[in-house]
């Protein structure tokens, strides 16, 4: 036998359901899954994809992980296209924090669900970030000061759409963007609101459809050292002031 065979198997008795009722939900006959089961033919991919999503764990490990081996209820279930969210772990079973890389952005919008291209990715470990998900990402523009091009944003995972806070800052995977870094603020149920800090850049609605990922600011990662020229917040905002202050004043000359 295969270790999907068995796997299969262990899934089926662990959750109390008959072989006629399993093949009846893959809309194949019970003969047909038989044989899957006690390993003498091997499942289509298109049988592998419905036997995933039926159980909600991916394929991979469904083929190579001996699932009776992991604690099934602590796997971290997504929404959306995906049935697990792929990461790295070391020899302790912890979280790496895999690194997308300038050169690998445009690719993550592809590889984001792919585990060998996740796998492939280099890592760091963190002491002080253990609690969640974490994943850093490559900061592009100067939407977001005092961040740079080249740093790195380390974003927690964040599993529902409401769980994102009004006000605070988020790597975002986009189907129309990729990956932006803005402040978010809920726009209804199904949309989101994206401001840039940098007031130079206007805000706009991503709807909820078009959203892959979203990751909650952990820290940041600066790759060189801040010029003496370089805003600072406090002064950023005294410039937005005035922007805003000399706005308001033309549009009195003008009404």
């Amino acid at each position: 036998m295969s270790l999907f065979s068995d796997n299969i198997r262990n899934l089926r008795v662990k959750q109390k359901i008959s072989q006629e009722k399993l093949a009846e939900s893959l809309l194949i006959t019970r003969g047909r899954y038989v044989k899957y089961e006690d390993g003498t033919s091997e499942a289509p991919y298109e049988i592998l994809k419905k036997i995933a999503h039926y159980y909600h764990i991916s394929i991979d490990l469904l083929l190579s992980v001996d699932v009776r081996k992991i604690p099934m209820d602590d796997l971290l279930k997504l929404e959306d296209n995906r049935i697990l969210l792929p990461i790295t772990v070391d020899k302790e079973g912890d979280n790496f924090i895999e690194i997308v890389p300038h050169k690998a952005r445009a690719g993550y919008l592809t590889g984001y669900s792919d585990p060998e291209f996740i796998e492939n990715l280099q890592h760091i470990s963190l002491p002080w970030l253990r609690n969640g998900k974490f994943r850093a990402f490559p900061v592009d523009g100067d939407s977001m000061p005092p961040h740079k091009s080249g740093f790195f944003i380390v974003g927690r995972y964040v599993e529902k759409l409401g769980d994102v806070m009004d006000g605070k800052t988020y790597i975002l995977l986009t189907k129309n963007e990729g990956i932006v870094y803005k402040r978010l603020n809920k726009n209804g149920k199904n949309a989101l609101m994206l401001h840039s800090d940098n007031a130079y850049y206007k805000s706009y609605e991503v709807k909820a459809s078009e959203i892959l990922e979203i990751w909650e600011f952990a820290c940041s990662l600066a790759t060189e050292e801040f010029k003496p020229d370089d805003l600072s917040p406090e002064s950023l905002k005294e410039i937005i002031m005035d922007l805003r202050r000399e706005v308001r004043e033309v549009k009195d000359k003008l009404f």
